[in-house]
């Protein structure tokens, strides 16, 4: 039996609806236990809003979590992670956002951001195994940045390649790495504890 098998890997879209062709829906659909954080109806860009949710749907599950979180996702993600880690085995962080800068048309604007709670980005270690995976060319974050995330989140980084921002957009769809990152952090060992100086 594989660990994945025991193990919910808990979907945390960023700000976007339900996408059927997103590789994050075909991900889950070849996943033997999963749940996926749904989009918000009403305060739709309040972070604390999208962390309550994803904090909902870890309580719901029972055994080891893993997260697989995407864009804006993986800013819920480590937002939740710096109250919570219960029975978290790892996080797959996807084409994290730059929200130092503007984002292109059609995303929210800093001010959006700033006035629904998304400054300033968490910066300290996460205390459960993580992979970020950067693109090379994401139009949302350069590769250096999405480096400095990782080091600052002690998460193993990741080079993607040129995959925009991992979307549909930039014709992603079905992501063929996904699926390995996931079952390598769901069959790591677990992280020996840190000893305690008195």
């Amino acid at each position: 039996m594989s660990t994945l098998d025991t193990t919910t890997v808990v979907i945390v879209p960023g700000l976007r609806g339900h996408v059927a062709e997103h590789w994050q829906t075909l991900l889950a659909a070849r996943l033997p236990k999963v749940t996926t954080v749904e989009p918000l109806q009403r305060d739709k860009f309040g972070l604390a809003a999208r962390v309550a949710a994803l904090d909902e749907v870890v309580a719901g599950t029972t055994g080891p979590v893993l997260l697989v979180a995407h864009s804006a996702g993986v800013m819920i993600t480590v937002a939740w992670a710096q109250r919570h880690d219960h029975r978290v085995v790892g996080a797959l962080l996807a084409t994290p956002p730059d929200l130092t800068v503007a984002l292109p048309a059609g995303y929210p604007t800093p001010e959006q951001l700033r006035d629904n709670g998304w400054y300033p980005t968490p910066r300290t270690p996460l205390r459960f195994p993580s992979i970020v995976a950067a693109s090379s060319n994401d139009p949302l974050c350069g590769f250096d940045r999405a480096a400095a995330l990782a080091r600052h989140w002690g998460s193993r980084l990741v080079d993607a390649g040129p995959v925009g921002h991992l979307n549909p957009a930039a014709g992603y769809g079905h992501w063929p790495a996904a699926e390995d990152l996931v079952r390598e952090l769901a069959e790591a060992p677990p992280p020996r504890p840190v000893p305690v100086r008195a």
